[in-house]
């Protein structure tokens, strides 16, 4: 049994050694009937740990001491210094400057592989691991800077600096017993999940426009012919605004499935369409806004200078807002305080309004 035992586990570390992801060692191994209830905990328990080696930032004309970290399976020697210190582990943080933690003798550790963004600048963390934003890498890191999940020094992991990657990551870190800090998991969950965030939105007694899901065309052209054209319809769980379109009819709605169903798979599985009444010669606006869970704190009102429709990443918007009524401004904040409140925010929010007829829609 021990041969069988490090047969496969030199068989293992060999695929890690040439690149395979978990996931795909899973997929190989469960080719053979014997591995068919392996999965990716077990194989955590089996495989090797990657080694942490630092960029060197010199270049080698001198000694290079910057805190950054790419991992290997290709080398034995590991170049971390693992410290005693509390820390807390931030995926994908975007431009902000999260070292002000040193005051509090705590480390900020990022992880991030995009060299573009301020995240990755020397001065802004303690250490940076340039990783990609998946489970498995995320887990290696952790493993790398805890004795274990519960040790008291490992605070925990925030995924809300990093959008949509990091978020997608919530659950699956806390299933594995990752403490997430901040929103938790089951709360984000509520404004990825339709069913969810329209019971909740409905309590709150905030207006949505009508929509629904669908998992096939049928079902999605049931609902944009219940609902009426035009119909804003987009993937859930997709990055960036990908594959949302405004759709004026059935023959428009065929050629959108096509794409959107494939977006949907290929970044997450099967997850739904989901189906809008668009608003159309709406306003939008966006509120930032930060809370503790009990107190909040509006950021900005931004006024989009393009009608509802258009993405955000696409779009422009002017601070302060320039056609917005006292009274619509003073609602938006109201019903942002009553959001974040009631979601059991802890962090920061962006929640996007369209404005139709003087009534506010989320």
């Amino acid at each position: 049994m021990d041969k069988v035992n490090n047969e496969l586990k030199d068989k293992i570390n060999k695929l890690k050694y040439y690149g395979f992801s978990d996931k795909k060692v899973l997929e190989i191994l469960k080719r053979n009937e014997e591995f068919r209830n392996f999965d990716e905990k077990k194989l955590r328990e089996i495989r090797r740990m990657p080694v942490y080696k630092m960029v060197d930032t010199c270049a080698g004309e001198f000694e290079a001491s910057t805190p950054y970290y790419y991992s290997t399976y290709t080398d034995e020697e590991d170049e971390v210094n693992v410290s005693d210190n509390k820390k807390a582990i931030i995926l994908g943080a975007g431009p902000i400057r999260i070292g002000q933690g040193i005051e509090f003798e705590i480390e900020a550790i990022i992880i991030n592989n995009n060299p573009e963004t301020v995240s990755t600048d020397f001065d802004v963390s303690d250490k940076l691991y340039f990783e990609p934003l998946t489970l498995e890498d995320v887990l290696n890191v952790i493993k790398k800077e805890s004795k274990n999940l519960t040790d008291k020094n490992f605070l925990g992991v925030i995924v809300q600096f990093g959008g949509q990657t990091s978020i997608n990551l919530a659950n699956a870190l806390k299933k594995e017993g990752v403490h997430v800090l901040g929103t938790q998991p089951e709360d984000i969950d509520i404004g990825e999940n339709r069913e969810k965030s329209e019971k909740f939105f409905d309590n709150l007694g905030i207006l949505k426009a009508k929509g629904g899901t669908g998992y096939s065309f049928e079902e999605v052209r049931e609902i944009a012919n219940e609902i009426t054209y035009p119909v804003l319809v987009r993937p859930s769980y997709v990055l960036g605004g990908r594959a949302m379109e405004i759709v004026y009819n059935d023959e428009e709605l065929v050629e959108y499935m096509k794409e959107a169903v494939k977006v949907s798979e290929d970044e997450l599985g099967k997850h739904p369409i989901l189906v809008d009444k668009f608003l159309s010669d709406a306003t939008e606006c966006d509120v930032d806004a930060a809370c503790d869970g009990k107190d909040v704190l509006i950021g900005a009102i931004m006024e989009h200078i393009e009608e509802a429709g258009i993405h955000s990443g696409d779009s422009a918007a002017v601070i302060p807002t320039q056609t917005l009524s006292r009274e619509i401004i003073s609602q938006l904040k109201e019903t942002t305080k009553k959001i974040a409140v009631n979601l059991r925010t802890i962090g920061m929010l962006n929640i996007q309004y369209a404005i139709k007829d003087k009534k506010i829609y989320v």
